[in-house]
């Protein structure tokens, strides 16, 4: 879905990571604004790319548990820029918080919350628990 939205990382950083996406005909809502779920996609992507960066992707895996989100402000184009910041990284759960914003005016257009399960990825074929 990030690639189809255009979305692309701008930044990675120690429990930070920093996306943006363009506001075009690919994620506009009929009345030509940012649709509330490209911006939940946005979060959605940047929290579970940012929870899976905090863990070993060879043992466990990052599945979401449940995201929200305030949509704030209109946008009629240009980017918005999606800034994840771990709130909380357990052994079990992550709680990452999304800060999306325009990319010209720095206007706060969404914040969203997401919380990850940390899951045990099953043994490969051969190996054991």
């Amino acid at each position: 879905m990030g690639e189809h939205l255009g979305m692309e990382l701008t930044e990675i950083g120690d429990k930070l990571l920093v996306g943006r996406m363009p506001v075009d005909h690919r994620t506009h809502q009929p009345m030509g604004l940012l649709h509330g779920g490209a911006s939940v996609a946005l979060a959605e992507t940047l929290g579970s790319i940012g929870a899976a960066l905090q863990v070993d992707r060879t043992k466990k895996a990052c599945v979401g548990l449940e995201i929200n989100a305030n949509h704030l402000k209109g946008v009629r184009s240009g980017y918005v820029v999606g800034r994840a910041v771990a709130l909380h990284v357990g052994r079990t759960t992550q709680v990452w918080e999304i800060r999306i914003t325009h990319e010209e005016t720095e206007a706060l257009v969404c914040v969203s919350r997401i919380t990850m399960a940390v899951i045990d990825l099953p043994p490969r074929a051969g190996e054991t628990a």
